[in-house]
């Protein structure tokens, strides 16, 4: 029977896990609904961490890069986790929250736990009940997003900060004599010092799985943290702030790999989302009211009405009795751990230094939204289940169940009623209504285009038609196709509607898109005369949705019959316009023959000649027109084929390029074997002649966009906003950017025919930068500085991509000289100033970056440094102190 009693909220907690994951598990197989886009932009980041890990390399370094690429802005601990059930369960969006039973597994025993540390098991069981019934956890259980994750790992996380405060030594006099406490106690006065230690180790684990799934995840840690550190130190406890240090190396150990490899984007992204998305969205200044109130304004609603007025006025009725009511302060008594006397004051204050802390932080941060916050809200129930308990025990149980059961009614109310809800309004609601279209829209684009990787441009966006869940259904089949958003920009709209061959328009609401665009662009697809209707569906918002394919696709493959013939492939026939002013882009069609592994890993370096000799020595006498057969997109295939394959593309003659006639050179690179044949190349010729009309052609190929932007390298940061901006847009079209590895095997080809052309080495230098490949950037810029000695920018790219792989001693003498040949700006000064910061020399840094720093701001940054100084100086020498002491102690 003790026994049973000791481990009954064990027990309860168990119940509660299993009647969490039944009614959910029952909502999610009633609800038909569409995941949203950033549900299901998340459930294709689980998909890619799937399929990365069904071939692991764990020996293979540039395996775990391209793993920690997968994902460059989210951290990808819940897409892991996911891959895991995914392997376990299948694929499918409701497989996929299969991981939040793990989830929820985590969280309930740790707000016991909590609950059971600083009051009592009962209050334990009823704050983890709280969390299963509060509509802003059950909402976020619901939907396929990072929040319920992070509010799981960043409770354990307080769970195991408050189990290794806890565990501080404690003598046996410091508790109470009277009114013993009715649960036991003797685990903490018995602790041994080995379990500190693996607290510590746990919660530096705990705290690094928690920055793995989402970065604000410090917000709401770092103000206890800091709380510990700094009381651990004026309190001179020493080992334990050497327990500390090692939970922080813990910490770096667990996040370092993926934030090593994706720091940069992840701070510019973090910007993005931290500022602009405010702006865009109309989130309230940081300098008024609203934006401090903002969340404490969605309390009601995280929390629900009735769990947040009873517990109130639990409080208010427990103040109003406590003048000399004897029974009242046993009853307080009881609610409380006795074993935080020595700690705080009382348990509210170690939960006000979360809350708190948490609240200013994220009250701070411009943007807001209201599942930022609900990390504390599991530390919210632990208050409102103690003002539950503070009402007479003779009426209390019924108040307590009263109030769960008028939550249970707004629950009830708020997510299980089954009817035909209008789908563009987000809801809770499980949707019964009428199947959405996505997946006969994805299987028509794979029938009509069995043997291609297809890019489908996505119009609309609205919570039900968006690129998001189109990309993610498409990525479901084999990942055979790609949503993607865009005619968002009207000086992009002719190249959008130019450059992909698949469309979605749809009638009625368009969603969050800019409405001028927009309407350029569906007018382009649907009445441009470049594009046929292939399909249309009625959806449940009674609005229509439209496919459009393009009448005459940038890529065409064709099965035909298997020939007996020694070469790779071969080269049928090549279209070209008779002449062509230069400068403009040429339309050319070619047609290959081959087996289907060798137009698949084939690359095609296409050189167009002068045939007669050069007027001028200054002038160009030959153009490249280099890429992969297909332009990449072919797919794999499992049983052999013999294919052609219609590549219509459009090349561009240099507007320096002497007139004449010009002829085609062709040799074959396979992209895996590095193995290289020359093509015989059939009979064609193209004037070029300035006096000649353009004849109409299609989009440039991603390459020659690429070779055409990298070009303006040598100009510095004044061409970074026109090259980036445009780089963006490509990158829209192909969503693997398999072009950059095209390039790169091309461009490493003529170099090795070409070593000293610098053009082709800035070539090079840009791939291997837009594919985060560090080693590769800094070999590329290596040889960029010998072709182009006298150029600072050249330098200072190898100074930049060096700094950005962590190594500021190898980039600082590119750096110094790229100061040396005296560029204008100022972002070589501050890579200068970067390189010394990285190196740990904060003198260095301090001269070369306090000209860019108002002097008020420089002298509380000079203050703060010396006193962060002199507080680890200090530190250092008494733990110095501590330890020569017990060793002498030992030796004698």
């Amino acid at each position: 029977m003790k026994n049973y009693q000791k481990h009954h909220g064990w027990l309860t907690i168990a119940g509660l896990w299993l009647l969490g994951a039944f009614c959910d598990r029952f909502w999610f197989a009633l609800d038909r609904s569409i995941p949203s886009w950033d549900q299901a932009d998340y459930l294709t980041g689980a998909l890619n961490y799937w399929h990365a890990l069904q071939t692991p390399q764990w020996f293979s370094g540039e395996w775990w890069r391209s793993l920690w690429l997968l994902s460059s802005k989210i951290p990808p601990a819940t897409y892991i986790l996911t891959a895991f059930f995914h392997n376990l369960f299948g694929l499918g969006p409701d497989r996929a929250t299969l991981v939040y039973l793990f989830f929820s597994a985590i969280l309930l025993p740790s707000v016991y736990g909590l609950g059971r540390l600083l009051f009592n098991p009962k209050i334990g069981v009823w704050a983890a009940a709280l969390c299963l019934m509060f509509p802003g956890l059950y909402h976020a259980r619901l939907d396929f997003l990072l929040d319920f994750p992070l509010t799981t790992l960043v409770t354990f996380s307080f769970y195991s900060l408050t189990l290794w405060k806890i565990t501080e030594p404690l003598e046996l006099t410091s508790l109470p004599s009277e009114n013993p406490p009715r649960h036991d106690i003797s685990f903490f006065r018995k602790s041994p010092a080995s379990q500190a230690w693996f607290w510590a180790v746990v919660l530096g684990l705990s705290v690094g799985l928690s920055l793995l799934i989402k970065q604000t995840a410090l917000f709401f840690l770092i103000t206890p943290l800091v709380w510990v550190i700094v009381s651990t130190i004026k309190d001179r406890h020493w080992v334990r702030f050497l327990q500390l240090m090692v939970a922080v190396f813990v910490t770096g150990l667990v996040m370092y790999p993926w934030y090593r490899t994706n720091w940069l984007l992840v701070f510019t992204g973090s910007q993005r989302a931290a500022i602009q998305a405010a702006v865009a969205e109309g989130d309230p200044a940081i300098y008024t009211l609203p934006a401090w109130t903002f969340y404490g304004e969605q309390l009601p609603h995280h929390v629900s009405w009735p769990f947040l007025l009873v517990p109130i006025a639990g409080f208010l009725f427990s103040w109003w009795r406590s003048r000399g009511d004897r029974h009242l302060t046993e009853l307080t008594a009881e609610l409380q751990n006795p074993v935080w006397k020595s700690h705080f004051n009382s348990p509210f204050k170690w939960l006000a230094i979360f809350w708190v802390g948490s609240y200013i932080l994220l009250s701070l941060i411009l943007n807001k939204d209201f599942r930022y916050v609900l990390p504390y809200l599991p530390v919210v129930s632990l208050v409102l289940a103690y003002g539950l308990m503070l009402f007479p025990r003779n009426w209390g149980k019924w108040v307590r169940w009263g109030t769960c059961s008028a939550a249970l009614v707004l629950i009830l109310a708020d997510v299980w009623p089954v009817y035909d809800w209008h789908p563009d309004v987000a809801s809770h609601h499980a949707y019964r209504g009428p199947d959405w279209p996505h997946q006969e829209a994805i299987a028509e684009i794979m029938e009509t285009t069995p043997y291609l990787r297809s890019t489908l441009g996505v119009l609309p966006s609205t919570p039900m038609i968006n690129q998001h869940n189109f990309n993610y259904y498409g990525n479901l089949q084999q990942f055979q196709v790609y949503g993607r958003q865009v005619g968002t920009r009207r000086s992009h709209v002719a190249q959008d509607a130019r450059s992909l061959d698949w469309f979605l328009t749809k009638t009625g609401n368009q969603g969050s898109v800019p409405t001028e665009a927009q309407g350029a662009i569906v007018e382009l697809v649907e009445t441009g005369g470049e594009f046929d209707l292939q399909a249309s569906w009625p959806l449940p918002d009674d609005s229509t949705l439209n496919l459009y394919h393009h009448r005459l696709p940038r890529v065409t493959v064709e099965a035909v019959e298997a020939s007996v013939t020694p070469a790779i492939l071969t080269l049928d026939r090549v279209t070209v316009p008779a002449e062509s002013p230069p400068g403009v882009p040429v339309p050319v069609t070619y047609e290959w023959t081959g087996n289907w592994d060798s137009l698949r890993d084939g690359v095609v370096v296409l050189t167009w000649q002068l045939q007669s000799p050069a007027a001028s020595p200054s002038l160009r006498e030959s153009w490249l027109h280099d890429h992969g057969i297909g332009k990449g997109e072919l797919q794999s295939v499992t049983a052999p084929l013999q294919a052609k394959v219609i590549e219509r593309m459009a090349m561009l003659p240099p507007a320096d390029v002497t007139p004449g006639t010009y002829t085609l050179a062709a040799t074959y690179l396979n992209r895996k074997t590095g193995e290289t044949q020359e093509i015989d190349v059939p009979k064609v010729e193209i004037a070029i002649n300035p006096a000649a009309t353009a004849t109409p052609a299609p989009e440039l190929d991603w390459i020659t966009q690429l070779r055409s932007l990298s070009a303006s390298l040598p100009q510095g940061p004044e061409a970074f906003d026109f090259i980036f901006d445009d780089m963006g847009r490509v990158n829209q079209y192909d969503p693997i950017q398999d072009y950059l590895i095209q390039a790169e095997k091309s461009l490493e080809y003529r170099l090795q025919q070409d070593p000293d052309n610098v053009e082709f080495a800035y070539n090079l230098a840009f791939s291997h930068v837009l594919q985060q490949d560090v080693k590769g950037a800094i070999s590329a810029f290596e040889r960029v500085v010998q072709l182009d000695s006298e150029n600072p920018y050249a330098h200072a790219y190898l100074g930049f991509v060096n700094l950005y792989g962590w190594h500021p001693r190898q980039g600082e003498p590119a750096i110094k000289r790229a100061l040396e040949l005296g560029p204008d700006g100022v972002e070589v000064q501050l890579l200068y100033g970067i390189s010394a910061l990285m190196q740990g020399n904060i003198f260095a840094t301090w001269s070369r970056l306090r000209g860019f720093v108002p002097p008020l701001v420089q002298f509380g940054v000079l203050l703060m440094t010396w006193i962060v100084v002199f507080l680890l100086g200090v530190t250092f020498v008494m733990i110095g102190v501590k330890y020569q002491k017990v060793f002498n102690n030992s030796s004698e």
